[in-house]
């Protein structure tokens, strides 16, 4: 069973790395802020997502999948 000084370490270790992430996210938010005047943040972050997510999968059977999709969305 946990002892109380067991969970007071994991509280403030969490705590921590709560923090931590907290200041990452507010960085990458004033990151993406300098750059609204040079760039579509809205397009940039679209290809970063699709940049992302072809690294996760089949390269060749994720552009395939692409390709049908952008194909019957334009039947609509």
């Amino acid at each position: 069973m946990a002892t109380r000084e067991t969970i007071k370490e994991l509280v403030e270790r969490l705590t921590l790395v709560e923090n931590e992430l907290k200041l990452l996210r507010e960085d990458r938010k004033e990151l993406l802020a300098s750059y609204s005047e040079r760039i579509d943040l809205k397009a940039f972050r679209a290809a970063w997502s699709v940049m992302k997510a072809k690294k996760r999968v089949d390269e060749s059977e994720f552009d395939q999948i692409l390709d049908e999709l952008e194909k019957s969305a334009s039947l609509s």
